[in-house]
């Protein structure tokens, strides 16, 4: 007899042993099963289909995952580069255009989250070719938490809020992250970046993405290729600093998805190049004897350079977020000729993952029939009915082969454009079980902590030491300055320090090679295009000055917004000046840097000084002229630090100036000086 049901309690679930829905005892819930160690994942997996469709089914409507995003239409033209390596025409025709909508969005966030929080970034993109939709579903960082989709629903339900509260909301400065990926070291590596700068990006604007995951392309003579998709940001890339991460988490939520609508509206328009890393497709799926098929590892651009293949520019926003941003729905599975998926076993549960989630949040298998899904080529797939059917179906016979309507629609062969898998091998013993190579979680991590420069790695410090400082439980920060013991032992030290814990012995590795290109420090001024320049200004200020500045901004693709105490207009005729921002309406955080216009008249406003001092803490580019400089003084700025750009009057030398400010990012030589590091400086 089973066990009796006892009312009241019917739905308590007990046991020591893990099982599935069923009751079944699972060995093991860590891997696919696949065909061999290095082998696709088997169809036959019940467990992860259940674990998977289970997680995917867990909140309706909103995603469970990337809840969220902000998008834009866009076009990509290609540079025909790519053709050597595939036969998929949107890459291989020299100047041919692509329809795209793109989305970014947070990973743990509900839809009323804020968009400042440290988090991974997706950056999903949806290209409609002539051969069918694309889908490049990556993200901001290249690597990620785990190595196997199996463990999908592990991170996320670690990463998401406790569920007895319900908090924190949209943060992974918490417990059960951070017991997790103690717990589970594979994820070492996609830490580091997160809690890198990488986490808290300026804008989408000036966010690197990434495919993540390794792909096969195919040329026309059937040759293929693995590659890596990289998206390079032509603005740079840059990020916030965490304390104005928070800060613009109040006072605007909505900063990363503001920013993109108004730099479209403003025309200036976002625009990322489409990189592809190439290596060969020797049977090994590995490089340099970094794993391919691992996507917790990178391959460093120093070891495979990246080849620009073509150029996205996101030109038009939505016209309602319902419609477009919302039901958009991104699948790896869309893949058209000349490009197609690898043996990755994260990759291989995407492809059953998403579109399993479309079914249930878009309320049926007909949501690529909605306008922003609908392929922009023609479509017979002899699918019919279901929910939410728009489609009219000509035809007697839904079914092939037939005769009754001639035999339509027939089969495409390769060379008429169908998409036909290359042959391969596919062979070995059905098992739970990674290859030896996945068993490597901290040499790339140390490669990456190792490559930033000093204040990148403060950073760091810092965001360990804040995060774990939010744990309650002592067990898991022990756990994880062990793990990070592994990586560094200087960072283990600092961070132990902070949380005034003894650092643990550990033996990082000492013979990986630094990748510079994984810094985004620059050290040349780069472009200026989309960034904001708040000018200060009230009685009395030259408005001429303002013109000017305004006027050499806007043709380098630079907003000039002018902040006064008060709202309207200064001045009249061709000189005067609309009043964009006044200083209860004003934050530095939204510019990214900031001026005091010549012949303003000194005010002692706090909202002036702390907007003067913030943006000087943040180690912004700041700026005046004229008597402009005394209210600087007067805010407790030193004219003489890094960053400051002074002149008598707004003329060439001055505007240069501030181009090279603004095209550096932030001035990192006056950090030392107003970014005191919440832990004891390195011995």
């Amino acid at each position: 007899m089973g066990t009796e049901i006892v009312p009241g309690n019917a739905l308590r679930q007990e046991g020591d042993f893990l099982t599935t829905a069923q009751g079944v005892r699972l060995p093991d819930t860590d891997h696919s099963l696949k065909a061999g160690d290095r082998g696709p994942t088997l169809l036959e997996d019940f467990h992860l289909r259940e674990k998977i469709t289970h997680f995917d089914h867990e909140r309706i409507p909103e995603r469970v995952v990337h809840a969220r995003g902000a998008a834009a239409h866009g076009v990509f033209e290609s540079y025909g580069t790519a053709k050597k390596v595939t036969k998929a025409q949107f890459l291989t025709k020299k100047g041919q255009q692509t329809q795209v909508f793109v989305r970014f969005s947070t990973v743990l966030g509900s839809r009323g989250s804020a968009d400042t929080v440290r988090d991974t970034r997706g950056f999903a993109v949806k290209f409609y070719t002539d051969e069918g939709t694309f889908d490049l579903v990556g993200n901001n960082i290249p690597v990620f938490f785990i190595q196997d989709g199996i463990k999908f629903p592990d991170i996320i339900h670690a990463g998401k809020p406790h569920p007895d509260r319900e908090i924190p909301q949209a943060q992974s400065a918490h417990d059960t992250f951070w017991d997790f990926v103690s717990l589970h070291t594979e994820a070492t590596h996609h830490v580091m970046w997160n809690m890198s700068d990488r986490g808290i990006p300026r804008s989408y604007r000036t966010m690197e993405g990434f495919g993540v995951h390794t792909f096969r392309l195919v040329n026309d003579s059937g040759e293929t290729a693995l590659v890596k998709f990289h998206w390079k940001p032509v603005a740079g890339i840059h990020s916030l600093v965490w304390e104005e991460a928070q800060i613009a988490a109040g006072v605007d939520p909505d900063f990363h998805r503001r920013d993109l609508a108004d730099s479209i509206d403003a025309g200036i328009f976002p625009e990322y190049e489409l990189g592809i890393q190439v290596m060969p497709d020797d049977g090994t799926d590995s490089f340099h004897g970094i794993d391919l098929l691992d996507p917790t590892k990178i391959v460093p651009e120093e070891l495979a350079p990246v080849q620009l293949v073509g150029k996205l520019t996101l030109n038009r926003n939505p016209t309602n977020y319902f419609a477009e941003t919302e039901q958009v729905a991104f699948h790896t599975g869309h893949l058209v000729p000349g490009i197609e998926v690898t043996n990755d076993p994260l990759m291989q549960a995407r492809l059953f993952s998403y579109l399993d989630t479309q079914l249930t949040r878009l309320g049926g298998p007909n949501f690529a029939q909605l306008p922003i899904n609908r392929p922009r080529c023609p479509v017979n797939d002899m699918f019919r009915d279901g929910m939410h059917q728009h489609a009219v179906h000509p035809g007697l016979a839904p079914y092939r082969p037939n005769s009754i309507d001639g035999d339509l629609p027939r089969p495409a062969s390769a060379g008429q454009g169908g998409y036909v898998q290359v042959p391969r091998a596919i062979e070995g013993p059905a098992v739970r079980a990674n290859p030896a190579s996945f068993d490597d979680h901290f040499s790339q991590a140390t490669m990456f902590y190792r490559s930033l420069t000093p204040i990148e790695q403060v950073h760091i410090i810092e965001a360990f030491t804040f995060e774990l400082g939010k744990c309650y439980e002592q067990a898991i920060k022990e756990r994880e300055l062990i793990v990070l013991s592994k990586v560094d032992t200087d960072l283990c030290e600092q961070v132990a320090a902070g949380l005034g814990l003894p650092a643990p012995a550990g033996e990082p590795a000492n013979d990986v090679t630094t990748s510079p290109a994984l810094s985004q420090v620059v050290t040349e001024p780069g472009p200026i295009a989309g960034r904001k320049i708040g000018v200060f200004a009230g009685a009395g200020a030259d408005l001429a000055g303002i013109a000017a500045l305004r006027a050499e901004a806007a043709e380098l693709g630079a907003v000039v917004q002018v902040i006064a105490p008060v709202g309207g207009v200064l001045g009249r005729g061709r000189t005067k000046q609309i009043v964009e921002r006044t200083l209860l309406t004003a934050r530095s955080i939204e510019f990214d840097a900031v001026v005091v216009a010549g012949g303003t008249a000194p005010t002692n406003d706090i909202k002036l000084v702390l907007l003067l001092q913030e943006a000087f803490r943040h180690c912004k580019a700041i700026a005046a002229w004229g008597t402009g400089q005394d209210i600087l003084e007067d805010a407790g700025i030193s004219l003489a630090t890094p960053g400051v750009v002074l002149g008598k009057k707004v003329d060439e030398d001055f505007t240069a100036a501030m181009v090279t400010a603004l095209g550096l990012h932030r001035a990192w030589d006056r950090a030392e000086l107003v970014m005191a590091s919440a832990v004891p400086p390195a011995k």
